[in-house]
């Protein structure tokens, strides 16, 4: 007998189509929060950037908040994921505000960080500060 060759039918191809959509599907939402968790680094880095610097100008002119200082704000972190604020910034304290930008803003775990000058550690998220800060 002779056996004649076949391609691949349209029912196979749709069953394929269906079975890659799937799966991307539940692989898509998952590497985005992957991802948007790997950006905090980044928030992290540049919260302890500026508080370092401000305590060097501490250590230099007993002060967080003198002109000679030369601390810009606002200041945009390493991979433009935050922008570190200061809104309270006095001559003995500071409070150091990291708000996310653009893809990064859909962060709603952990949202803005924060960072005092008594390292007090906070985010503005529904979870807690240590689960954002520890990771």
């Amino acid at each position: 007998m002779r056996k004649l060759n076949r391609g691949v039918t349209l029912m196979e191809l749709l069953i394929v189509m269906v079975i890659i959509g799937l799966l991307a599907a539940i692989a898509m939402p998952a590497y985005r929060t992957y991802v948007i968790r790997g950006n905090r680094a980044d928030a992290k880095a540049a919260l302890l950037l500026v508080s370092s610097a401000l305590e060097r100008c501490y250590t230099r002119y007993n002060s967080y908040n003198d002109a000679a200082c030369t601390v810009t704000l606002p200041h945009l972190s390493s991979e433009r994921h935050y922008q570190v604020t200061a809104p309270t910034r006095t001559a003995i304290a500071f409070t150091l505000t990291a708000t996310p930008q653009a893809g990064q803003a859909g962060d709603t775990d952990c949202a803005n960080f924060s960072l005092t000058s008594s390292n007090v550690k906070s985010v503005s998220g529904t979870k807690p500060w240590e689960e954002c800060w520890g990771r």
